[in-house]
This record gives structure tokens, sequence and C-alpha cells, in this order.
């Protein structure tokens, strides 16, 4: 068995979205582009609620998937599909724009605190225009796992005999929550067929032989299994995998397409108020 090494550190970059909210961008930053088939990974949270007290107002997407996992705090969700959520600590939301969706996303503390992740996935060409789709899920619905020393949380793919509760087929998305207590170690078979990376966001780990602390994301090299050990203070990290696509990205802001004639539609169309589709072109009447 080979032990998938670190291949790149990327430190997350601050960066300010929506109504002036500030995120720690690991992908989607000069340093790391994308990761196919992931295209962005915004770790936001703060204990103060004058910063995220504008959120994210409407706006549009078009050709991917948000998946958004909140550690703390909530987010009040609506979207152009109809959907209307309140996102509490531990849920997960998946949300396919694909052919576009418009939404907000407006997050809020609970005694004092919010933070979370969202996760951009590409899609292959042959889905950007397809129909959208909208999931959510509570804490009580992501099934978790023991380990020693530890627990993990499924949301996507397989650990062991337990199964997440989102499904990406054209992606095979693996998503982990694991936590473990000083000096725990974690073992996962996690062949080079798909991408992967490793996210620190409490205390410190080592990744194979090298060390990584909070605001650092680590994507793994080659190998057949990913092996993880905590630090003296402990580690709460996110392990994600996906199946490249390998198909052309081209992306300007919201839209995340296969060239630059799609982007400029998706623009035209936005403009035009043709970007959403109505429920009933979207069931075939």
């Amino acid at each position: 068995m080979k032990i998938r090494a670190i291949r790149q550190i990327v430190p997350a970059v601050e960066v300010t979205e929506g109504a002036g909210v500030t995120v720690h961008r690991s992908i989607g930053t000069p340093a790391l582009r994308n990761l196919d088939p992931f295209l962005m990974l915004d770790h936001f949270g703060s204990d103060n609620p004058d910063e995220y007290i504008a959120g994210f107002p409407e706006h549009p997407h078009r050709g991917f998937i948000t998946f958004t996992y909140m550690l703390d705090g909530h987010m009040e969700h609506r979207d152009s599909m109809g959907n209307r959520g309140d996102l509490q600590a531990g849920g997960a939301q998946w949300m396919k724009a694909a052919s576009g969706v418009i939404h907000s996303e407006m997050p809020r503390q609970t005694d004092g605190l919010m933070r979370g992740f969202q996760l951009w996935i590409n899609l292959p060409a042959r889905e950007k225009m397809s129909d959208p789709q909208y999931q959510e899920f509570s804490a009580a619905a992501i099934p978790e796992a023991a380990v020693e020393g530890g627990r993990v949380r499924v949301l996507a793919g397989e650990f062991g005999t337990v199964r997440g509760v989102i499904e990406d087929p054209a992606t095979d998305v693996l998503y982990l929550d694991v936590a473990l207590e000083p000096g725990a170690g974690f073992r996962h078979l996690l062949s080079d067929v798909r991408n992967a990376f490793v996210y620190v966001f409490e205390g410190s780990a080592r990744v194979g032989t090298e060390a990584l602390s909070t605001h650092a994301l680590a994507v793994l090299g080659a190998g057949d299994a990913v092996e993880i050990v905590a630090g003296a203070r402990g580690a709460r990290l996110i392990l994600v995998a996906g199946r490249p696509i390998g198909e052309p990205v081209v992306q300007h802001g919201p839209f995340v397409m296969s060239s630059r004639e799609e982007i400029e539609q998706a623009f035209a169309d936005y403009h035009a108020g043709r970007f959403v589709r109505t429920k009933a072109a979207m069931s075939g009447r």
C-alpha cells in the first residue's frame, strides 16, 4: 500500500464576497485555480455578526454544483426553484445550478458562532444545461462512524460500511468531516483515481510525513490510501475527493461553462431575463 503524500500545500487567502463578507479561499486562487472536479473551496466564519449581517444577496449560478456544510450557526436559503431552507449546524446542502439558479444565502449566528464551508463542484458539459436540483439534509440525517480516538461524519461517498446522504454520480464525490483526539491516527483507502485534498480547520495534523496547520489545504499525490495523525491539540478536518471530469473549464464569476461562447450566452440570458427556466418548462409541459 502506498500512502498518498502531500503534493502541494495551499494557504487560504482572504477574499471578499457577497455584500462585503470575508471568506478564506484555497481552491479558486492563483495558487490553485481548480482541482478537477473542484472549482472553489471557501471556509467562512466569524464571531462578529456585523461582518455577515448583509450575507450573500440574490446572485446567479450556472454550470456547476454548490455543496454547503454548516459547522456552527445557520444559513437561510431561497432560490428561483422555489426552495426555502434554514440550514442548521451540522447540516449539508447540495444545489445543482446546472442551466441556471438565482439564490440568496444569509448566514446567521447561533450562540455567537457561525462557520462552515462551501465547495463548488464542476458538471460535465453534457449536464451543464440540465434542470437544476436541490437537496438539504439536517445534522441528524448525516451518518457517523466511530474510529479509534475520534469520529467521522460521512456527508458523501463511503467510509467503511457507512454511506453518506449525498451522491454525485458524475464525479463520485467523497466528503468526510474527521475529528481526532491528540495523537490519534486515521487511515482511509483512497486510490488516485480521484483527486483529493485535506483541509484542517481545528488544531493540526500530519498528513503522511508533513505537518498541516489550520487555514491550509493539502492536495494529495498518487497512492492507495490517506493517513492522518492529529497533533498535540487534536484535529478536525475535511477530507474530500472526486473523480476528474477532464474537460475544459471556462469560468467567469458565477458561471462555469466549457467555452467562452457559453459564458457569453449565460450573461446574455441573465440580462435578458431568460436565465431561469420556469417550473412548467422543467416538467416538460
